[in-house]
């Protein structure tokens, strides 16, 4: 006891009772029972396979006496033997009367042969395609004027809107002669692509041996394929069929590289 009837504080301080509160705004919501919903860890997700379209390469041609349209046909069954390739043959519409084709002793059509081939209405079926070959017969070292006509169409949608760009293309002919046009008849033609910004692809010397043969008449150049049709009665032979089908397995890989495929 001191003065003042005072107590001394003991110099060991008492403990402090120690309480733990929760706030009021925390929530605890009940456990959720176990989803049984697999995750995506454990059953993984496996898009189907959609095979790649096939590319699609236009065959379109005049034939007047029948020899372009025999090397469309074997074109055709060139690029149909590389995979992922289809084709697809399309006849250009005649412009001459029928007296005047039967003066040229021009074979008949009717229309309903079993093998006839569709005619193209639009020209902007064309954008449909991702390659073509054009095929027509010479008049005077130049395409006869029913494949020009049909080149003339091109002239509004198709050339204003570039919509042929970059897509690629090359020729096959007829000529009556030796001399009557199998490099000019295709070479003339490169300006129609050219406007179109389409990619010419001519088959170069790639048949081999074949390019190098004298030993026969035979149709065809670096250009393309081509056939002598003489006065309209002789066949293709097997050289200038060989060479046709040849262009249409060439323009089928230019396709596929093309499309990286």
């Amino acid at each position: 006891m001191g003065k003042g009837g005072g107590c001394v504080p003991s110099k060991t301080p008492k403990p402090h009772p120690t309480t733990i509160t929760t706030p009021a705004s925390v929530d605890h919501p009940p456990a959720s029972p176990p989803s049984s919903t697999p995750t995506t860890s454990e059953s993984a997700i496996h898009p189907p396979i959609i095979p790649p379209r096939k590319l699609n390469l236009f065959i379109v041609f005049y034939s007047t006496y029948g020899h372009t349209e025999t090397l469309a046909r074997r074109i055709k069954l060139g690029a149909d033997s590389v995979p992922d390739v289809q084709s697809t043959l399309l006849r250009v519409p005649e412009t001459l009367s029928p007296d005047t084709l039967a003066e040229m002793r021009a074979p008949q059509r009717t229309g309903h042969e079993e093998d006839e081939v569709q005619e193209i209405v639009r020209v902007e079926e064309l954008e449909e395609c991702d390659g073509v070959l054009f095929g027509f017969p010479t008049r005077f070292g130049a395409m006869a004027a029913q494949m020009k006509a049909f080149f003339d169409r091109m002239g509004g949608v198709l050339w204003e809107g570039q919509r042929l760009a970059g897509k690629p293309a090359g020729f096959f002919v007829s000529t009556g002669t030796q001399g009557g046009g199998q490099e000019t008849t295709a070479w003339t033609a490169i300006t129609q692509l050219a406007h179109h910004g389409m990619l010419y692809v001519p088959i170069g010397y790639t048949f081999g041996a074949g390019m190098f043969k004298m030993d026969s008449i035979r149709g065809g150049s670096p250009y393309g394929a081509g056939v002598f049709a003489g006065d309209g009665t002789r066949e293709p032979s097997d050289t200038e069929l060989s060479l046709a089908e040849h262009q249409g397995k060439y323009m089928a890989a230019i396709m596929k590289k093309l499309a990286q495929r």
